[in-house]
Order: structure tokens, then C-alpha cells, then sequence
């Protein structure tokens, strides 16, 4: 046998570079322009709320009467209200408080709409109790409820944590435990498909306990849908409480959020709109921003959609 025919009949190897998960997945994130279009958005606005104070040095509860009701200027690029305090270095510390209340809020009811849903789905004696609780939940109407509630412990709670720290825990929690339902329908339907899966069978005949299933086979293939949960669960915190403050049963006046400043800002908004314009344009930028980049996951966790 000639080298040439050696050189044919030897088997050909193809060196193709290893691909990880998360490269696929950023891949078909990319691939959603709105979702990459969220995403800068929403790191902007980020960026905007936390930076930006170290570069507006203007305190928001710096009142200067002379300078009341302005108009956008160079001094003052979103205007003043009617005590002079400068709308921008507002707008930044009200993005703070809603962005941590958001975050926060949905991290709780992320939990618990978790737990829900993996133990419904999981185990059969808890899936009826735990799904008529969830009923019992979604039939509540859950504006009167939010307010009822606020009535009741605000005053509490501000005695016991201070006006700030009460009403940042008070409203955390209420949307919390009000926003946890979606979350557990769709954490539910996951795990009743994956428990099925030849995988979890095999743990289970190995002797592997239910807790170490769970956490080792359930949680890693529901992962997706808790994502997806958690980016559209800001929105939904980010609007509620933009909803309450904007009702006059959010944060102090002097603890500006943006909700509070639309609240603040309607009484004057023939004299001086951007008072309205930019706490409402902030909200409904973050809120699109967040719901696109939830898209765009979504669509990149989607198996059928990945090749890996």
C-alpha cells in the first residue's frame, strides 16, 4: 500500500471546538433584537440610578425656592418641582428605591412561588391543597387587599423600623406574597413533565433520597421557566408599586420613589409636565426593557430552539 492510499483510508478527525451552554444560549439571546435591546436599556438604567449621583452631585431633598416650578435647563435637566428640588437627582434616587423594591419583591415571591410549585408537582398528596391555596389566591381581588393590608400594619411597622425601613419591608412583603401564583402554575406544570423523565425514575429506584432529587434533577430543568419568572416578576413588582405610591400609600414625600413622584407631580402637571414625563417615561422604559429581555430568554432556553 502506497503513503497516498494511507493517507485516504486513515480516518479524517474533525476538530470542532467544544460549545458550552451558556454560549448556545447567549446565542439565540442575541438572535431576539428586542431582547438585546432590553438588555441595554435596562443596564443603562441601572447604570443611570447607581452612577449617576457621583456625577449629578445634586441632593434630591435640596429645597431652593428661587428655583422652583423650572423647566429643563442646563442646571437642571429634567426641571424643578414647586420647592426647587432638582427632578434628575430625584428621578436617580427614586430609580434606587424601585429597582431595589422590584428586585427584592420578586426574589420573594420567586421563592415562594417556587417552593409551591415543586412541591405540588412533586408530591401528589400536597398537589390539591397546594393548588386550591393558589386558587384561593388568584380569586382575591388583589388591589383592595394591597391596600387593606397597608392600612393595617403601616403604622406598626414605621414605629417598629423607622418610616423608611417599615414601608420598604411592608410593601416588599405585600407584593411578595401577592405576586407568587403565576410562578406556581408554571413551576408545577414543569415538574409534573420532568418527574416522568426515565432519569428521575432511575434516582428513584437507586435509593436517592426525595430532598437530593429534587434539588440535584427537578430544580436544574425547571431552571428556565423560573427565569423567565423572575424577569417579568420585576416588571409586575416595579408597576405595583408605582400603583400604591402613586395612591398616596407608598413612601414618604421625602422618600422619593417614582411612583410617588407621579403622585406628586399630577397637581401640577398643566404648569410643569416633566414633573410627569420623565418618573412615568423611566417606569415605562424599565418595565418594557425588563419584559423584552424575559422574551428573549425565554425564547433562548427553549430546547427546541438550542442545538446543542
Amino acid at each position: 500500500m502506497t503513503d497516498a492510499t494511507a493517507t485516504l483510508s486513515a480516518p479524517v478527525t474533525a476538530s470542532t471546538p467544544a460549545r458550552s451552554a451558556f454560549a448556545d444560549i447567549w446565542k439565540q439571546f442575541r438572535a431576539h433584537k428586542g431582547g438585546v435591546a432590553g438588555l441595554v436599556v435596562f443596564t443603562f438604567i441601572v447604570l443611570a440610578v447607581y452612577v449617576g449621583p457621583y456625577i449629578h452631585r445634586v441632593a434630591p431633598n435640596q429645597i431652593n425656592i428661587r428655583d422652583k416650578n423650572q423647566w429643563p435647563s442646563l442646571a437642571h435637566p429634567f426641571g424643578t418641582d414647586n420647592l426647587g428640588k432638582d427632578m434628575l437627582a430625584q428621578v436617580l434616587a427614586g430609580g434606587r428605591i424601585s429597582l431595589a423594591v422590584g428586585i427584592t419583591a420578586m426574589l420573594l415571591a420567586l421563592f415562594l412561588g417556587t417552593l409551591v410549585g415543586v412541591l405540588s408537582g412533586y408530591f401528589r398528596r400536597l398537589d390539591g391543597p397546594l393548588m386550591r391555596l393558589t386558587d384561593l389566591f388568584l380569586a382575591l381581588p388583589l388591589l383592595p387587599l394591597l391596600l387593606v393590608i397597608l392600612l393595617l400594619f403601616r403604622d406598626t411597622l414605621r414605629s417598629a423600623f423607622g418610616p423608611e425601613t417599615g414601608i420598604f419591608i411592608l410593601i416588599v412583603v405585600v407584593i411578595g406574597i401577592t405576586s407568587w401564583m403565576h410562578t406556581a402554575r408554571i413551576v408545577r406544570g414543569d415538574v409534573l413533565a420532568v418527574k416522568s423523565q426515565e432519569f428521575v425514575l432511575a434516582a428513584k429506584s437507586s435509593g436517592m433520597r426525595e430532598y437530593r432529587i429534587v434539588l440535584r434533577h427537578i430544580l436544574p430543568n425547571v431552571l428556565s421557566s423560573i427565569m423567565v419568572s423572575a424577569t417579568l416578576g420585576i416588571a409586575s413588582a416595579i408597576i405595583t408599586e408605582s400603583s400604591l405610591s402613586f395612591l398616596g400609600l407608598g413612601f414618604p414625600s421625602d422618600f422619593p420613589t417614582w411612583g410617588r413622584l407621579l403622585f406628586d407631580g399630577a397637581n401640577f402637571l398643566q404648569l410643569t409636565p416633566s414633573r410627569v414625563l420623565w418618573p412615568g417615561l423611566a417606569i415605562s422604559m424599565t418595565v418594557l426593557s425588563v419584559n423584552y429581555i424575559g422574551d428573549a430568554i425565554r425564547d433562548a432556553l427553549d430546547p427546541r430552539a438550542v442545538k446543542r
